[in-house]
């Protein structure tokens, strides 16, 4: 019989914007940082915790080599505790945290951290694809298989944005106004402290403390979300209507009932199902619709019955379209805005979302709430986790 994996703790850091804030933090600090707040969070013996997952999408310069165990020896953990860095493009932590729930599911491991850092300010998106095409082989989607079983494909998530829009009648209209909501319920929740308990504090470049999320603007209009121009001529995704650039860490604690003898605190959630999909590569952003619907499925839940909903805004379409076809309540997805608004640290939003939600859902007295996110390649990660 498997075990149960529970949450017990849960943090992130702020976003920072792009050559922000946050921006000279070495990844591996960073990820160290929410490493030892779990830590502290949770009395836990550091070295009762048997394992460290990042989630990293570029994963070259400062981030490579191993990153996940780079942070392990940046942090106050010891060096008996290992780490490893898995790449699910933008599902990379959540990915993660599957990892870990699979690990204390199955009883070889009691406690394991899974989490995420990438500071875009130092490593670029796409860095680990440019950097590759220098090499002999080149583009990493060069591969004759796949030439041949998608002839004339190039693969871009702005192509698939496009697709999506299209696909489920999204006019740009739509997409600013669903971007200038996320603005909005960022804003208030903000405004009203919601993130204070989740988010740990940086020092800032300047030397004062990073408590808020630096991507949120305030002032946002629709005026000026249509001003702005597509990314693809005569397309409908602009950087209005698309998640922000940024640099943050998140990670979280899981552990089975062995685990929860070691720790301090109680257990906060259980994932309740885990699932991972994939899906058309050349859309390649509607993956959260069949990865949602099996865990629904698995669950033997109805979405009805989920309390809370995040599903990762990397584009204004992604949820809009998993929203009509899951026939979602809308008052309950992203409750307190998405990636449009708060930013979208890739490896690292995984269990960002699921930190937020997390919170949230205690916040509402819910029972469960359910996380998906499109991922580069056609994939996609789903989770429900159920309130203790």
């Amino acid at each position: 019989m498997a075990e149960k994996a529970y949450i017990v703790s849960a943090v992130r850091t702020p976003g920072g914007k792009k050559n922000g804030s946050l921006s000279d933090w070495h990844p591996a600090d960073m990820g160290a940082a929410v490493l030892d707040e779990l830590v502290k969070q949770t009395g836990v013996d550091p070295k009762d915790i048997d394992d460290v997952i990042f989630g990293c999408v570029d994963q070259v310069g400062a981030q490579a080599g191993n990153l996940a165990r780079n942070a392990v020896l940046a942090s106050s953990l010891p060096e008996s505790v290992p780490g490893t860095t898995v790449d699910r493009q933008c599902g990379s932590s959540q990915q993660a945290l599957h990892f870990a729930a699979q690990a204390v599911m199955s009883g070889t491991q009691d406690i394991v951290i899974a989490g995420g850092v990438e500071v875009m300010s130092i490593v670029p998106i796409g860095a680990s694809i440019t950097d590759g095409m220098k090499a002999e082989h080149g583009f990493p989607f060069n591969a004759k298989g796949i030439e041949k079983r998608y002839p004339g494909i190039f693969f871009s998530q702005f192509t698939g944005a496009e697709l999506v829009a299209d696909k489920w009648n999204l006019s740009r209209s739509d997409l600013d106004s669903f971007a200038l909501e996320s603005h909005i319920k960022a804003a208030n929740a903000s405004k009203a402290d919601l993130f204070k308990t989740e988010i740990l504090p940086l020092e800032g470049n300047k030397g004062s403390m990073v408590i808020s999320d630096e991507g949120i603007r305030y002032d946002a209009s629709i005026e000026g979300l249509s001003g702005l121009n597509p990314v693809i001529e005569g397309g409908v995704i602009t950087a209005g209507n698309a998640s922000q650039i940024t640099d943050g860490a998140s990670a979280i604690m899981i552990c089975n009932d062995e685990g929860l003898k070691k720790i301090k605190t109680s257990p906060r959630a259980l994932i309740k199902t885990i699932t991972v999909v994939g899906d058309d590569p050349v859309f390649m952003l509607t993956g959260p619709i069949p990865a949602s619907k099996l865990a629904l499925k698995k669950s033997n839940l109805n979405i009805d019955e989920i309390d809370l909903y995040e599903v990762n805004e990397a584009f204004a379409p992604v949820p809009m379209a998993w929203a009509i076809e899951l026939n979602a309540d809308k008052n309950k997805l992203n409750v307190n805005g998405g990636a449009i608004a708060l930013g979208h640290p890739l490896g690292a939003s995984g269990t960002k979302l699921m930190t937020t939600m997390l919170h949230e859902l205690e916040r509402r007295k819910g029972k469960y709430a359910l996380q998906a996110i499109c991922e580069g390649g056609g994939t996609a990660n789903a989770t429900i986790i159920e309130r203790i």
